[in-house]
């Protein structure tokens, strides 16, 4: 079995809702994330970021369905730590 330990992606989101309360949506996806953001650039209408997740298992199709509810769009996966753990059964 495989746990996604850690991703790092690029998010262009609107300015609304600002970067705290975009984080603070993410964290409260899994039970132990904790989300870096970094505003990298910000226009007229958008910010783009750089967003780390750090976790045990993060559920990334959650992480994608939070911030498109957000009004995110994601860019790209930059980074991605995967452990392959061994079935204890």
């Amino acid at each position: 079995m495989e746990s996604v330990k850690r991703v790092v992606l690029d998010v262009l989101k609107p300015h609304q809702p600002n970067a705290l309360e975009f984080s603070k949506a993410i964290a409260e996806v899994g039970n132990d994330y904790r989300v870096k953001l970094t505003v990298v650039e910000v226009d007229e209408n958008t910010e783009t970021l750089q967003i780390e997740i750090i976790g045990s298992s993060i559920d990334f199709e959650a992480v994608q369905a939070t911030i498109t509810s957000l009004g995110g769009s994601l860019h790209s996966i930059d980074e991605v730590e995967v452990l392959s753990e061994e079935d204890t059964e």
